[in-house]
């Protein structure tokens, strides 16, 4: 049984939803630590991220055991915050991801669980609750729920303006998430000041051809296209796809070379690897695809660019050992290629490529 009864729970303690905080009436039988208004939301927080990290709650969230020395017990501590940091950047990676899915209900939950570890290891005025902040904004926006992502996007900018150390990074999803905000509400002109901001504080801290760079640049790419500047749009996209595809073609390289110089050890298998949380990945997929979708429109002015970001796809795919999804991809391009009557040299480059996915399970052992 799962249910709370009233007269088991200690006098003068309050027992909390984990989603909604209201008054909790049943409680997780696999982890007995966490608690739930009722059974919609306990089924909401196990399918984000419940599932996930039911077990690891258990030790944060119970009495901790009697130490027989004041170095075991700081040991005790050190390893109790270690847990809650580990869980701070798990639940905010799963948040991201799920975002960057359109699956905005499933984010809220492991957003808060972030924004409530972040409370306990870094109290309530840190700066470091804003990526929290900014994830659940983001998923409220994706709710159509604007005036609660105003509320939290308020809370954000507020704890950055009493910080005195808050990094070019947090600046910039900051200022990104505003830009969202307001494109939601068509101030474009607003949004634009925003997403420049993004643009510049994300250069400060990673430079400006960094695929973390790269979302104010696809944000500020819609906005033009949204208002029928294509010109602007088009060059905007084009950078996006740019960058992203030197980070790729950089990784599948190395890939490669490392393959081609182990092919005699043993018949020894790589696992691909991009680089990137599953966060990044998402937030690559859907980047490229959203460009793709629009690149195809126009495919008959312009098929090189087209090309390039289905190129860009494959790469993106082979490394993340989508196989199936890759030769998709590598098959649009080769047959636009040949449709285009492009230059031979880059259907033969398509054709290799296909060649490499198609070798076998694991491309190039």
């Amino acid at each position: 049984m799962n249910v709370i009864y009233p007269l088991a729970v200690p006098k003068g303690r309050r027992l909390c939803c984990e989603v909604c905080e209201a008054p909790a009436e049943r409680v997780c039988a696999a982890c007995t630590v966490t608690y739930y208004c009722g059974v919609v939301h306990q089924r909401a927080d196990w399918g984000s991220i419940h599932e996930k990290i039911c077990q690891l709650l258990i030790p944060l969230r119970t009495s901790m055991p009697f130490y027989n020395s004041e170095e075991e017990r700081q040991h005790g501590l050190h390893q109790l915050q270690q847990r809650q940091k580990h869980l701070i950047e798990f639940c905010y990676t799963v948040a991201q991801k799920y975002l960057f899915e359109g699956k905005h209900e499933d984010a809220v939950p492991a957003a808060l669980h972030s924004l409530r570890f972040r409370i306990n290891v870094h109290g309530l005025s840190s700066v470091e609750l804003v990526p929290a902040y900014l994830l659940l904004a983001e998923a409220s926006l994706g709710l159509g729920r604007i005036v609660q992502a105003e509320e939290y996007l308020f809370q954000a900018q507020w704890t950055v303006l009493k910080s005195t150390d808050c990094c070019n990074a947090t600046h910039s999803l900051l200022h990104r998430n505003l830009g969202l905000l307001y494109m939601a509400k068509k101030n474009y002109e607003e949004a634009r000041y925003h997403l420049a901001n993004d643009i510049y504080f994300a250069s400060c801290a990673f430079g400006t051809e960094d695929i973390r760079t790269s979302g104010g640049y696809f944000h500020l790419a819609n906005i033009f296209y949204d208002l029928k500047k294509l010109d602007v749009a088009d060059s905007l996209y084009t950078k996006v796809s740019e960058i992203w595809h030197k980070y790729l073609n950089d990784h599948y390289q190395v890939l490669l070379q490392a393959r081609i110089q182990q092919m005699d050890l043993l018949g020894k298998r790589f696992e691909n690897d991009t680089g990137l949380d599953e966060a990044q990945e998402a937030e690559a997929i859907r980047t490229l695809t959203s460009i793709l979708s629009i690149r195809e429109s126009t495919s008959d002015k312009a098929p090189q660019k087209t090309i390039f970001v289905l190129k860009t796809l494959v790469m993106l795919c082979y490394l993340m050992m989508n196989y199936s999804k890759a030769q998709e991809y590598a098959m649009r391009a080769l047959n636009l290629a040949e449709e285009q009557l492009l230059d031979v040299h880059e259907q033969n480059a398509i054709q290799e490529l296909l060649r490499l996915i198609s070798a076998e399970d694991h491309p190039i052992t």
